[in-house]
């Protein structure tokens, strides 16, 4: 085992906290790549040798510094590869690191193909169809079917993952990937004006801190957590990197009028902007729009007001009433 897969149980109020737990993974090795939205990988080979200690010690290690020193306990799994490892971690829990066995293919034989990460669910709807409905039978099967099925190159990916190889590698990437925010409501929320106007004021928020740290985010993520503690997560990739917070503001209202909640009660709603690059590296579609430009424009005016008197010197009309 050389690969593991940390989630953390960072509760919403914690959120900020998730670059210095990243950092803690650092401390052991520096190939560490943060998964959304709570997750990382972490690549223990070189940590093996120097600390003599093979990947699951390392992770109590990791575990019980991460409770000592940031009060945050973590789910753990280990594999001798990326996708082994993600896998491994839902079979996890607190306090017990789920590590892959030697017979890799065996302790996927019995999941169901969608289990598989990048098995999306047209994939997995047309294996069902053919009774290709677990790894085991994936494994099984013959390369030339899963190739009429799913596509040369696809095929072959998938019949090695449901075999146990695992060829994929953690990938460095920085620290701060991310940016969330949270509105809780008072009580359980009917009201889906409300729920907008959360959504409004957490995308001013994100836009507001992009740009403060001349960041824009490839993709948008919303959450929304129901009265019986599940929750509905949706990811949406931009027409191109923005801090813009009336493109981000669309995109969450898409992503909100997508789900078709009726009457639902919800609890919280939450924005996370992904795959942050530097402003300066972003292309932008240029448009003949004067509304565009005047928008943007108003929102410079706002950031620099928001800088000196505060973050509530400017809000929207719809959020000030």
């Amino acid at each position: 085992m050389t690969i593991l897969c940390v989630r953390f149980q960072l509760p919403p109020t914690r959120e900020a906290a998730l670059p210095e737990l990243l950092g803690l993974l650092e401390e052991f090795t520096p190939v560490v790549e943060a998964l959304p939205s709570d997750r990382a990988l972490a690549d223990l080979r070189g940590a093996e040798r120097y600390f003599k200690r093979d990947a699951v010690e390392l992770a109590s290690v990791i575990r019980v510094r991460a409770l000592a020193l940031h009060g945050v306990d973590c789910v753990i799994g280990a594999g001798p590869g990326p996708m082994l490892a993600r896998m491994a971690l839902k079979d996890a829990r607190p306090g017990v690191t789920c590590a892959v066995p030697e017979d890799a293919a065996a302790f996927l034989a019995g999941r169901p193909v969608a289990a598989l990460p990048g098995v999306g669910a047209a994939t997995a709807r047309v294996l069902c169809e053919y009774g290709l409905d677990t790894l085991g039978r994936v494994a099984t099967a013959p390369l030339s079917t899963l190739q009429r099925l799913v596509g040369a190159r696809a095929a072959r990916e998938l019949h090695e993952n449901a075999n146990g190889v695992d060829r994929g590698r953690v990938v460095p990437n920085g620290v701060s990937r991310s940016l969330a925010t949270e509105r809780p409501f008072t009580r359980d929320e009917l009201d889906p004006d409300r729920h907008r106007r959360a959504l409004l004021s957490a995308a001013e928020e994100l836009g507001s801190r992009l740009r403060a740290l001349d960041k824009v985010c490839r993709t948008l993520t919303l959450t929304v957590r129901y009265a019986d503690r599940t929750a509905t997560t949706r990811s949406r990739t931009l027409g191109e990197p923005t801090a813009h917070s009336a493109a981000l503001t669309r995109a969450a209202y898409g992503m909100y009028e997508a789900l078709g909640l009726q009457r639902a009660r919800v609890r919280s709603v939450s924005l996370r902007a992904e795959g942050l690059d530097p402003a300066e590296q972003a292309s932008r579609q240029l448009t003949f729009d004067p509304t565009d430009d005047k928008l943007r424009r108003i929102e410079e005016a706002a950031d620099r007001a928001r800088a000196r008197f505060g973050p509530l010197a400017v809000l929207p009309r719809a959020l000030a009433a």
